[in-house]
């Protein structure tokens, strides 16, 4: 649990330490959900076990509610909750969406689409729940001769849509490892100087930086909320952690791995003004290498079906119903 100077009472529960219990209650909701993208619906994908929607979150030291969409459209009554990032804050974002569509009549409700930004809308409730995309926060532009920029010190364009919000969720993380082939940018620009190499977590913690000032200077905590959800794990390393087959979350870590974009992420929220939580999703997720697409995140034919080792894997994003479901029980009693 990280504040940013301003502590909260100590009373309040550390959600991010506890273990999965299995719970026939679960999922949520189906895969039938009219807002799904095909990549997460993995039982319409033909994915043959379905116990990996069937885990709840405890923490150790209290409970966590199970997610009440009425309540959640309450709070959220006349509000604008952001969440903002990458694909993976997308795919938390349909979870999200798919928890409260259900209480909402047809008719009463609608989805709204800009470029890749995307919003919900729960119109009796005069609530949006929306997506924006800014998978590494700070500007990628285009350079002279079609070279792309990563500008570090730059920020307004995305920002410009984060104003006047009242619940802001961030995540920022994947894209700043992509490894040197799946990079998306080919240089880093600071001020007026130019870098063609810069280690990736220097470049990160200067580009949470800005983000941190943007922050700092144009929100107010009176009106927003601003939530930085950690990173959610990987599970493509070879060592036990492959996500293809896996049926069960992991039991324990033989040693614990805290990702360094976490470390990196705690000392940029300290050092600012402005209180924002940080939601921690990061070690729990990391056990559950069962929730992941894996060779289903396309629907297979029947022919594909008696072979699925051969197809590439997504052990980044997550199944439907599934593991999100729950990053957004928590955010739900945070809010």
């Amino acid at each position: 649990m990280v504040q940013s100077r301003h502590q909260e009472s100590p009373r309040r529960c550390d959600f991010s330490a506890g273990k999965w219990v299995y719970d026939q209650s679960y999922p949520l909701y189906d895969s039938n959900c009219p807002y799904l993208s095909t990549a997460v619906t993995c039982q319409r994908n033909g994915r043959p076990d379905s116990g990996y929607e069937k885990w709840k979150w405890k923490p150790n030291g209290c409970s966590l509610p199970r997610f009440d969409a009425l309540k959640f459209l309450g709070k959220m009554r006349r509000k604008r909750i952001m969440l903002v990032g990458d694909s993976i804050m997308r795919n938390q974002w349909e979870s999200l969406v798919c928890l409260v569509q259900g209480v909402i009549p047809t008719g009463h409700k609608k989805v709204t689409y800009n470029g890749l930004s995307m919003a919900f809308h729960a119109l009796d409730f005069e609530t949006s729940i929306e997506f924006s995309w800014a998978p590494l926060l700070v500007e990628l532009k285009k350079g002279p001769q079609n070279t792309r920029v990563l500008h570090l010190d730059l920020i307004e364009e995305n920002a410009r849509y984060w104003r006047g919000v009242d619940v802001l969720v961030f995540d920022s993380a994947h894209w700043w490892t992509h490894s040197d082939q799946w990079s998306s940018w080919d240089y880093y620009m600071e001020g007026k100087s130019i870098y063609k190499n810069m280690n990736p977590m220097i470049a990160y913690q200067k580009g949470l930086t800005t983000w941190a000032k943007w922050v700092d200077l144009n929100l107010n905590p009176r009106n927003t909320r601003v939530i930085f959800r950690s990173m959610s794990p990987r599970h493509n390393r070879q060592n036990g952690w492959k996500c293809y087959n896996q049926k069960t979350p992991l039991e324990f870590f033989s040693h614990p791995h805290v990702p360094e974009q976490l470390l990196v992420l705690k000392g940029v929220l300290r050092r600012m003004v402005f209180p924002v939580y940080l939601h921690d999703i990061t070690t729990m997720s990391a056990f559950r290498r069962d929730g992941h697409p894996s060779v289903y995140r396309r629907a297979l034919n029947q022919a594909e079906r008696q072979h699925p080792r051969e197809f590439s894997s997504d052990c980044s994003h997550w199944c439907l119903p599934g593991v999100p479901d729950i990053w957004n029980e928590m955010l739900s009693a945070l809010l």
